[in-house]
């Protein structure tokens, strides 16, 4: 479990594939910020850009590390077959604060970036979503976009039955994360609200369950 409050950027310094076709998946090597791997047990969990991974290797006098990426969370992400920058959260511990909001890692769907500009100190990213996600974003929501926690700040439905979604990114969190790298036609991981999804999936089932 995770809260989507950014705690590294890494970067992916070598991807290498785990078997000889496209139906296996790969191995990246990550370098972190100095002292990030201190504490990081073999087999903890590190989100990657949103998706929950598995520490295979870890090196903390050079701060690299090591996971395993299936060919289905490949297929399903963005993002990490890719060297370069990635945001970075290790999991959450019963004691931290809550800082963002419950967040899994795992990745509801792939969404594109349609606008990203500056507005006044600030930044506005506009994201169109995948069509069956377009029921968990609200208003004041929360969304997780390459595993950074944020609020949602307008919702637009589209008649051709496309949704985007607004964000507006302040200072501190281009500073912090790997989105000040995005542009438009950028693809980024989407989490939906964990609270929205439970309730939309009861709200399915209502008058539909036999007494």
């Amino acid at each position: 479990m995770f809260t989507g409050i950014i705690t590294g950027v890494g970067q992916i310094v070598e991807s290498q594939p785990l078997g000889a076709d496209s139906s296996h998946g790969r191995r990246l090597t990550l370098q972190t910020p100095a002292g990030y791997l201190e504490g990081v047990n073999l087999g903890d969990s590190i989100a990657i850009n949103g998706a929950c991974m598995t520490v295979t290797s870890f090196d903390a006098a050079t701060g690299r590390f090591t996971i395993d990426v299936s060919a289905e969370s490949l297929a399903r992400t963005v993002g990490l077959d890719t060297l370069g920058p990635v945001n970075m959260e290790q999991a959450l511990r019963t004691h931290d604060r809550l800082g963002g909001h419950l967040v899994t890692g795992h990745v509801d769907g792939v969404g594109d970036v349609t606008v990203f500009e500056p507005i006044g100190e600030s930044w506005l990213l506009r994201i169109r979503a995948p069509q069956a996600l377009a029921r968990f974003l609200a208003y004041k929501g929360s969304i997780t976009v390459n595993g950074v926690s944020l609020t949602v700040n307008q919702v637009e439905d589209a008649t051709d039955r496309t949704t985007q979604f607004s964000i507006n990114l302040i200072p501190h969190t281009i500073d912090n994360t790997a989105l000040g790298h995005l542009k438009v036609g950028s693809k980024v991981n989407l989490e939906v609200d964990l609270i929205a999804r439970y309730v939309e999936r009861m709200l399915s089932f209502e008058g539909k369950l036999p007494q």
